[in-house]
Order: structure tokens, then sequence, then C-alpha cells
């Protein structure tokens, strides 16, 4: 899946500061202490980014250390600590167009938990899952079983880890959508191989782990998030129950100058819980690029012109601007709800609503309902990467915005220019909580033509600095821009990354955990973003 590179630069490199005969004594005591089976060579399908802006050997890991348990993991941590290895944390390694698997810093050995795939406890009185970082959404969907009482929320990609993308504040749709609020309690191995749980479950006989978030004195659960101060070997998660029945609904907006008032008319239904569901407002091409090819309504170079995006909305049925959500309850709710929500959204001209008809809870939706609304994973997401051709590829700007719809086509209308100089299509959209949206635009490419994914990585070092100077922050970045989204986070002289690194010190005092993510270098690899 990655790109050839010279023969030259095949062989692994040599983590920082590590001579060939050290690193070799190093994967020897990783083997005495895991067993030779969890000490492995980094294989470049699985480890180098797939979707690597630019030359995905940049960030080539070294090796490969697979533990199976927490001990495994203890054991990894003592031999690093001994050997000075850095190591790059990963629960299955599927964060593709944010990196992968790879580390942010070449040359680290990837701790891959994939092999800690047990999921330890579903409670089906409380809603309630406890799970290793290598169970994915399809494993604990199944393990729900059927009829489910309880649903999963997947993200787009429901291929992931669990573990994984709730430490990545990942989203999803469902009403349990933001998935880091919906956690509850942490299993976590400190650097020094100390075994911690947080909130509830720092009583061995805990009975409330899972159910209540602070447990007694500071709560600690945010730090382990986008960190590297630890590694999280369980994480407790809540399930939505199982609504009696839903119902999905799409409107289509005409005209491109439709979203400020689409945002506007939606944040006060999702202020008030009339819109349970995290809502989707979608680009027209965002929206074509999962059921066409570019080719199709475009061949020409650079962006696609309005006219031709308005030929394709009209010939594909959509909106320049396209909402979906979800109700969720009895027939005579929803319907209440839905009713509410129309005489709203009906007050935008030319605004088209497409219903699909109330389902019982037990029955998937079918005609192109959007599984992942009714706690289904899938991997439908994927279908963008057919949409300029070739081995198709992605990387993802994702500032966050405000529900407010002036800042919603700021930020697209900033997006969109920045793009087209770069000859890239608005692949664009919303993901609407109650006061905050995630903005994700996604410049597509194909892998195989190296100046389309260097300008793609161009396009977005550009956004992100376009971006901070609007007052817009990322909430996740792709490796190569972890230095640089975090650099946009100035007030008072970056004092938050001053306490971060205070902490860092504190709790890694030799920098074994993987360095540079999300801008936080330890001490001895200051230079090396």
């Amino acid at each position: 899946m990655t790109r050839a590179t010279p023969a030259s630069q095949n062989a692994a490199p040599l983590p920082p500061g590590l001579s060939a005969a050290a690193f070799r004594a190093a994967l020897a005591a990783f083997a005495a202490a895991l067993g030779s089976d969890a000490v492995l060579p980094a294989d470049p399908a699985s480890y180098l980014d797939p979707f690597a802006p630019g030359d995905a050997i940049a960030h080539a890991p070294s090796a490969v250390v697979l533990p199976k348990d927490v001990d495994g993991v203890r054991a990894a941590l003592a031999v690093a600590n001994r050997h000075r290895v850095p190591l790059w944390t990963v629960s299955t390694g599927r964060n593709f167009a944010y990196g992968g698997a790879a580390p942010r810093m070449r040359g680290c050995v990837v701790l891959d938990l994939r092999r800690m795939n047990r999921i330890i406890e579903i409670d089906e009185t409380l809603g309630y899952a406890l799970v290793e970082p290598g169970v994915t959404y399809y494993d604990l969907h199944r393990a729900l079983g059927t009829p489910r009482r309880f649903w999963v929320d997947p993200p787009a990609a429901g291929w992931g880890s669990v573990v994984g993308n709730t430490l990545e504040r990942g989203y999803g749709t469902t009403p349990y959508g933001d998935h880091a609020d919906r956690q509850c309690g942490m299993e976590v191995v400190l650097a020094n191989g100390d075994v911690v749980r947080t909130g509830m479950g720092a009583m061995s006989a805990s009975r409330a782990w899972q159910v209540f978030k602070g447990g007694f004195g500071p709560s600690y659960d945010g730090l382990f998030m986008q960190s590297s101060f630890g590694v999280v070997t369980k994480l407790g998660i809540w399930l939505m129950p199982a609504p009696e029945g839903y119902m999905i609904c799409r409107y289509a907006f005409a005209r491109e100058d439709d979203l400020e008032r689409v945002v506007d008319t939606l944040r006060p239904l999702r202020m008030d819980g009339t819109i349970q569901s995290h809502a989707v407002i979608e680009s027209a091409v965002r929206w074509a690029a999962g059921v066409s090819t570019r080719r199709q309504w475009y061949d020409g170079d650079g962006a696609m012109p309005d006219e031709a995006v308005d030929a394709m909305a009209r010939k594909i049925g959509i909106g320049r601007w396209n909402l979906r959500f979800c109700l969720y309850g009895p027939p005579s709710l929803v319907k209440a709800r839905r009713d509410i929500a129309h005489a709203r959204f009906t007050e935008i001209a030319g605004a088209t609503l497409f219903e699909m008809p109330y389902r019982d809870g037990a029955v998937e939706p079918t005609g192109g309902g959007d599984r992942a609304q009714v706690g289904i994973p899938g991997l439908e997401a994927f279908n963008l990467l057919n949409w300029r051709g070739g081995s198709g590829a992605h990387i993802d700007f994702s500032p966050i915005c405000p529900t407010v719809g002036r800042d919603a086509v700021k930020q697209v209308r900033m997006v969109r220019e920045r793009a087209a100089q770069y000859g890239f299509d608005y692949y664009g959209g919303f993901t609407a909580g109650e006061r905050a949206m995630h903005h994700i635009f996604a410049a597509i490419f194909d892998r195989d033509d190296p100046k389309q994914a260097r300008d793609a990585g161009a396009l977005i070092e550009a956004l992100i600095r376009d971006a901070g100077a609007a007052g817009y922050g990322q909430y996740r970045t792709h490796l190569s821009f972890m230095d640089l989204a975090a650099a946009q986070y100035d007030f008072n002289d970056h004092a938050l990354m001053r306490l971060s690194n205070a902490i860092k010190t504190s709790l890694d005092p030799n920098g074994i955990l993987s360095p540079g993510k999300q801008g936080i270098w330890p001490k001895r690899f200051e230079g090396e973003g």
C-alpha cells in the first residue's frame, strides 16, 4: 500500500542515539522478556503510513514489539528504559489519514497492542463495556449479539480500536458519538512500569469503576488522551441503550450559501435534544465521492468549478449541502421530533426532506440508510478513495468550529479557496455536536503520484497556519504536522506546552513513550521535530 522507495532506504532505521550494536542488544532483551514471537521487523505494509503526504520513510519504525498482556507491557517498558529505546504505542494502528501505525519520530520501536484483544466485561444492566486496546468496533458489535440490547457507537471506519479511537477523541454519529465523553475508567501502565487505575478503579474491590468518572480526588483520565504519559491497557466505554425504533432523515439544500442558515437552524435543535444524534453536514463533493468518481463529472485540471458541482448535484439528486441525522424512540416521540425539525428546516427555501420510514430498533437500515447512526460498524468511509482514481489516499484537516453559521461559512471559504490553489476539490463537511462541530476536510490524492502527495501535505500545512491565524485549532492531525498544530495553541507564550513538557519530564524522565506525539518532545529528543 506504500510507494516504492530506493533500495538504500529499505533497511529499518536505528532509534536516534543508539548504535547498531546497542540496538541489537535491546532487541535481544525484548525477545528474552516477551518471547521471540513478540519482536518482529517493521513490515512496511503494516507499519509505514499508507497515506503518507510525501515520503513514508520519514516516519519509518525500527522494529515492532507486541505484548499480549499487562505484564508484557511492563516488561517492554523496563527494557526500553534500560536500553533507552523510544517506543511508539498503537492500539491496532489503523489511524489512517493521520499516520496509521507509523511513529512520529523515525526509528522508534512500535509498541503494538493488537494482541491485547479481550472484551473483559459487558454489563447489560448498566450498559458499559471494559475492553483492551486490540478490541475493534466490529469485535464489540459482534459481542453485543442479537437482538441488541445495547449499541456501540462506531466511527467512520469501524475496523479500528475502541481504545485507540477514544483516546484520540474520535467521533461517531449516534447520541453517544462523543467517544471521549462516554469513556469511564482506565488502567494505565506508566513509563516506570507502575500500573494505575483511574477513578473508582483505584479501589481494589471497586464495583463502580465503569459507572462514575470522578472517583475521589483529582481526575486523570483526560491526562492520557492524545498524550504520551502512559500506556492505556484497559478502558471502560458506555454503550447506548437500544431504542424502541428510529428514523433516519436527510435534507438537501440547493444553494451553496444555505450553509449559514443550516447551521444556525440545527444548533438549537441539537442543544434542546430534539435531534439526538450527532448531525452530519456534507458538501456535494463529499456525498458524491461515496457513490461516484470525479471523472464522471469533471476531467479538467484544478478544483471542480461551481457549474460542474451544480450539474453533478442535480444529476445525483443531492444538494450543495446535505444534512443527515437520526431520531430515536417510540413512534409518537420520533414523529413529534421529526415534525419540529421539519418545520424549522423548511423555512430554508428549497430544502428537500428525504425521510426513511420509521423502523423497529432491531431492524437494520436498507436502501442507503446510514448504518453507523444505528450502531453498526462499516467501512463505507473508504469509498472516497476512488474519487480521483489511481491508488487513492487522503490526509485530513480537522479544525474545531463553533456551531455558529458564520464560523462554518468562514472556515469553508478559507479551506475551499486554499484547496483550489493547490488543485484540490473541497471534500468537506461537519459533524455537529451541541456547541461545537468537527470540520473534516480530506485532501484526496493518488499516492502513486509523488507530486499529488507532496501537494496534499503542503495544503494541510497551509491550512493549519490559516486556521491558527483565524482562531481555529485542530483537534487531531497527521504525524507530520503535530508540532505545527501544537504551536497554534500559543496563549501566554505556549504555557500549555510548558505544562505538558513538565508532566512528560516527571512521568517519563527517559523519554521512552511516543516522543513527539501531539508536539510533546522529551528533553533528549528536542530538535527531532
